[in-house]
């Protein structure tokens, strides 16, 4: 088989993926082998192959948003059987034993281990899982559409969990990507207000056509005082704006891996009145069920860019420059 590896982190535009030739995976204890049908395309993977996000082994294959079919099962396989669709995360192990998985919050495990940055991820034609951390995904839901859920859809999910919107509350959304698109839904379909500030005109656009009250500049106040915000872009000079944009008890939820430097706030303008600054680590299986349990229910529509997997390094150059809406999928 074939995939694409990190070889040496650089700027995109030095084409940091290597296609190479790979050995099919064979699957270990409890783990599946899955054909891959669609991979989707997160900032992570853009972090990891620019050096943002240092390598944790040599040529990893990324790829975190995996939908596929098992094809083959590790001794111990119990949950999954060959022909299973299941859908592939960024968590992809814990040690199951230490006190933030015994309660519940296995995101917060020392010892997790992460698609295509511990292990070999989806940007190939066949990956490996851990069955107990595989997603069930029905037949009917196509690939392309299903992909950007499992991380993109989870990860956002988590961050406006950890929001504390009230009911029809305000919600401001900085960054307008695959998370924040498909987060937004979720939150305009719930009864909130939601108001995105991006700098793209186009993703403007399609926060509107998604149902957002307003969309303005990436660092532009809101129409009115927020309740919580979430910040996806990767930028941290949005942090003092955002802080600004809320209202007393207003609550900010930081969605991503990587953030730049955040200048130093001013207390008395930006953190007073009992404001809070959150952040987001990975997730729970918990919430990824819940997720798709939620896609289904409220009938998220991802925006999705399908291209070839031999295209990995345009799109991820494409997506360092902010050229497509929503969320790129790769398809073997």
């Amino acid at each position: 088989m074939h995939g694409w590896v990190v070889t040496d982190p650089g700027p995109v535009a030095t084409h940091p993926l290597v296609w190479t030739a790979l050995a099919e995976p064979e699957p270990g204890p409890r783990e599946v082998r899955v054909a891959v049908e669609a991979c989707g395309v997160c900032r992570t993977d853009l972090h990891l192959a620019e050096g943002d996000l240092a390598p944790r082994r040599p040529r990893t294959v990324p790829g975190h948003e995996v939908v596929g079919r098992v094809t083959a099962l590790g001794p111990g396989c119990r949950r999954l059987s060959a022909g299973d669709r299941v859908g592939v995360a960024w968590l992809r192990g814990t040690c199951g034993a230490c006190r933030w998985c015994r309660g519940g919050r296995e995101n917060l495990c020392p010892d997790a281990r992460f698609t295509g940055w511990d292990a070999d991820g989806g940007f190939a034609s066949a990956t490996l899982v851990d069955e107990r951390f595989a997603y069930r995904l029905p037949g009917t839901l196509p690939a392309a559409s299903a992909a950007p859920l499992l991380c993109s859809g989870i990860v956002g999910y988590r961050a406006l969990k950890r929001a504390t919107l009230p009911p029809g509350g305000r919600l401001g959304v900085y960054g307008f990507g695959a998370s924040a698109h498909l987060v937004a839904q979720v939150a305009v379909r719930q009864g909130a207000v939601v108001h995105v500030m991006t700098r793209s005109s186009r993703a403007q656009d399609l926060a509107l056509a998604l149902g957002a009250a307003s969309a303005q500049g990436a660092a532009d106040p809101p129409p009115e005082p927020l309740d919580a915000a979430i910040l996806f872009a990767p930028v941290g000079t949005l942090v003092p704006p955002a802080l600004r944009a809320l209202d007393r008890g207003g609550v900010l939820v930081i969605a991503g891996i990587h953030l730049s430097d955040v200048p130093p706030l001013v207390y008395e303008r930006e953190l007073f009145y009992e404001k809070e600054v959150r952040s987001v680590t990975a997730n729970t299986r918990v919430d990824g069920e819940e997720l798709l349990r939620l896609a289904a229910t409220l009938d998220l529509a991802p925006t999705t860019l399908v291209r070839p997997l031999a295209a990995a390094n345009v799109t991820l150059r494409d997506l360092a420059a902010d050229r497509y809406e929503g969320a790129a999928v790769l398809v073997p």
